[in-house]
């Protein structure tokens, strides 16, 4: 597993822009980078230029679970960092910790479903929008997910 980083989604000075860039090699073609704006919440996809390709809005719960699914690319991101990241202001491997044995808890008592509903729901809406970047989340039962193409070619359409 990765070391946790933490997250600031906190508002910032509009003066200050908070902009995650992510490459995303074999999803994406070489000249092409999304760039995640953490005070707006939007994503776009950039060709080298730069242009913008598109754009897509994410609310706060949304952003809380695809940071870190996009930071552990190529590798899945496991279910308690992505609980740590909804329920955390800061994340730390305490309590990613926490939230492991808060999932394990729940897979022993059968209410790993409702543990998991934030995600769920923050994972429902992330994958329509990432659609039409011709990007995939996928699942890995009880374990993460990762973030994947759409497309065979693991390239995205010219828009």
């Amino acid at each position: 597993m990765q070391k946790a980083q933490p997250i600031r989604l906190k508002r910032q000075k509009e003066a200050e822009p908070n902009i995650v860039h992510f490459r995303l090699p074999g999803l994406l073609p070489e000249d092409q980078i999304l760039a995640l704006n953490l005070n707006t919440r939007t994503l776009s996809l950039l060709v080298d230029g730069p242009q913008q390709i598109m754009e897509q809005q994410f609310s706060v719960n949304e952003i809380r679970v695809m940071v870190p699914i996009m930071e552990s690319y190529p590798h899945y991101c496991p279910y308690e960092v992505l609980l740590s990241y909804i329920i955390s202001n800061s994340v730390t491997s305490t309590s990613v910790a926490r939230c492991r044995q808060r999932l394990q808890d729940a897979l022993n008592n059968d209410t790993w479903h409702q543990e998991m509903r934030p995600i769920r729901r923050a994972l429902s809406s992330i994958r329509g929008k990432l659609h039409s970047f011709d990007l995939e989340i996928s699942t890995i039962r009880e374990r993460g997910c990762s973030i994947t193409s759409l497309t065979s070619s693991a390239f995205p359409k010219e828009h």
